[in-house]
């Protein structure tokens, strides 16, 4: 993975800040310690590159702001080899992310030039998600179901057939998660949804946050 010794402190720092803000899961930390996201922004933004903040990557969209990337990593806790989807490819920094965790990550992005960049970017850093372009909303049905599912948009609710992509609890396992945000366009509520049977989710309601709208069929 590349490198540059001049923002291993800067990384340092930031995880610092997320721990003080209430990340405590140290997988996550350790993923945002080692992830070069200077590498995910432009250029001209290196310099604010580590700090806790939303970046604008171009095409109407943003890098999320590192504390969001982490607190819904967090919430979504994925364990080894569990299979994530990713609604929203953006910048591909939180597929990173999950990718470091050990996780096996199916992500979508609805902008092709923005798929397109952010395919190669991945790839070049060595993360082998697995990227498509097209109607997050619909999920990904011929790799489903998933242990997982992460919305980087904000919802009115949860999409139906996101819902039932999630995997079915079997054998005393949980069923999957998802971890979304829910409101209107100017403010949701992070909600971690977990599917107890066929027709069956328990809902959880977190803390508030802000996204840009969730575009799609459903």
């Amino acid at each position: 993975m590349t490198e540059d010794w001049r923002f291993q402190k800067r990384r340092a720092r930031l995880v610092e800040e997320l721990r003080n803000k209430g990340i405590d899961d140290e997988r996550v930390l350790a993923a945002i310690g080692t992830i070069p996201r200077h590498l995910f922004v432009d250029d001209a933004l290196l310099h604010r590159a580590y700090n806790d903040e939303a970046l604008p990557i171009g095409l109407k969209q943003t890098i999320s702001q590192p504390f969001t990337v982490a607190y819904q990593s967090m919430m979504l806790a994925p364990r080894l080899h569990d299979r994530i989807l990713e609604i929203g490819t953006g910048s591909g920094y939180q597929a990173a992310v999950l990718c470091e965790m050990g996780a096996r990550v199916f992500t979508i992005e609805r902008l092709r030039a923005l798929y397109e960049r952010t395919l190669i970017q991945l790839k070049q850093l060595g993360y082998n998600a697995l990227c498509r372009c097209g109607d997050g909303t619909q999920g990904w049905e011929a790799v489903g179901p998933f242990d997982g599912i992460i919305v980087t948009a904000g919802a009115r609710d949860a999409p139906d057939k996101l819902l039932e992509q999630l995997r079915m609890p079997e054998d005393g396992s949980p069923g999957g998660r998802m971890i979304i945000p829910i409101g209107g366009r100017t403010s949701q509520r992070m909600t971690r949804i977990t599917r107890t049977g066929p027709d069956d989710y328990d809902r959880e309601v977190m803390e508030g946050f802000r996204f840009v709208p969730l575009i799609g069929g459903e």
